[in-house]
């Protein structure tokens, strides 16, 4: 055999190994394997500085629809937002009408999901970014360069009645309860998305009316995560940094391991844990929208040793094919001012299809204009 087929197939059984129903976190190993060690200087610190300058922020009055909470509330809230979106990227929210019953439902069906046979879950096995409901391990099934300790599913959620027949049927309560909560933080998304939208002092005919329009008509990808215990947590991610493609992204956590590269000390901090709180990242497009006035935040998954940590992210952007741009005002229509080029859903697809986040290649990078003046 000549050295091209041995390591053909060495590569193709060492694949086999990491691949979706054969990973060590599926198979619950008592070891680290190597492919899933990160390098040295970015393995998390076991007793980590907690993110103390992180904002957590009561918007009952943004989700008061019954005309009775007053616009000097309101404007205190959208400011509170915006000074938070405007240092961090990253705030967590309190009294934001998502029932405790309906949070601990979807909660709930996510944790049985991941308890079935593997041959059940297998059943929506896919390593093709762009299918609308799968499941996965990892980044890319068996084939990056570092494995991730981490399980998920992945749906499309809006329009609902759209997508929801194509969800898993088991457990059996999966689409009513997953659903329900679904529809209720997209409530949330909206008014946060519009409170940023007035925030940025935006026009209300031109960009704000057709803008919220668009995130209303537009995606809501929910990724139900699963990070099983981890031998040597001091060793794995669960997921490496990144920041989400999203306009806003919204995470329930079951526990703490959400950490946040806080860019004004350039390390990491883990987000402290705040019961029935909702975390709340601004993604890469609204970074684009907003000229960088919002700032897009970095983040990973840690792990635990004797512990699962399971969080449901909802992520929302405009359509598949709708372009996100940077607003018109804040550049008084001179292109030269513009930072970033604009991009849409598919095109953040697209890059995640041809390229490995783990080796430090970001959507946002590739939307960066570079200032020939520097």
């Amino acid at each position: 055999m000549d050295d091209h087929h041995h390591h053909e197939e060495n590569s193709n059984k060492s694949r086999s190994l990491f691949s979706t129903g054969n990973s060590a976190q599926e198979k619950g190993f008592s070891y680290v394997p190597e492919r899933y060690m990160v390098p040295t200087l970015q393995r998390p610190n076991l007793a980590p500085q907690y993110a103390n300058n992180v904002a957590v922020i009561d918007i009952a009055a943004l989700m008061n629809d019954n005309g009775s909470s007053s616009p000097q509330n309101r404007f205190r809230v959208i400011q509170e937002i915006s000074d938070a979106c405007r240092s961090l990227g990253f705030f967590q929210i309190v009294n934001h009408g998502i029932s405790e019953s309906v949070m601990e439902g979807a909660m709930s069906v996510a944790s049985k999901f991941f308890e079935l046979p593997a041959k059940e879950k297998l059943k929506l096995c896919s390593s093709d970014v762009r299918k609308p409901v799968r499941y996965a391990t990892s980044l890319k099934d068996g084939v990056d360069k570092i494995q991730f300790w981490r399980i998920f599913l992945k749906h499309y959620s809006h329009p609902l009645q759209h997508w929801i027949h194509m969800w898993p049927n088991n457990p059996p309560d999966y689409r009513e309860k997953m659903g329900r909560y679904c529809e209720e933080v997209k409530k949330v998304s909206i008014e946060l998305m519009k409170a940023l939208l007035e925030s940025l002092n935006l026009n209300p005919k031109t960009t704000i009316i057709p803008v919220t329009k668009k995130l209303e008509d537009g995606m809501q990808v929910m990724a139900v995560n699963c990070y099983p215990p981890c031998p040597e947590p001091e060793v794995a991610l669960g997921l490496p940094p990144h920041s989400d493609y999203t306009c806003l992204t919204i995470v329930y956590q079951n526990c703490q391991g959400l950490e946040i590269m806080d860019s004004t000390t350039s390390s990491w901090k883990l987000v402290p844990h705040v019961p029935h709180a909702l975390q709340v990242h601004i993604g890469d497009h609204f970074e684009v929208l907003s000229n960088g006035l919002l700032k897009s935040v970095v983040h990973r998954a840690t792990l635990h040793r004797d512990r699962t940590r399971l969080s449901i992210a909802s992520l929302f952007s405009l359509g598949m094919d709708d372009k996100m741009g940077v607003a018109s005002e804040l550049v008084d229509d001179d292109d030269d001012k513009k930072k970033y080029r604009e991009s849409s859903f598919k095109d953040f697809l697209d890059f995640l299809a041809s390229n490995d986040i783990a080796q430090g290649k970001n959507f946002i990078d590739t939307l960066k204009i570079q200032d020939n003046n520097n």
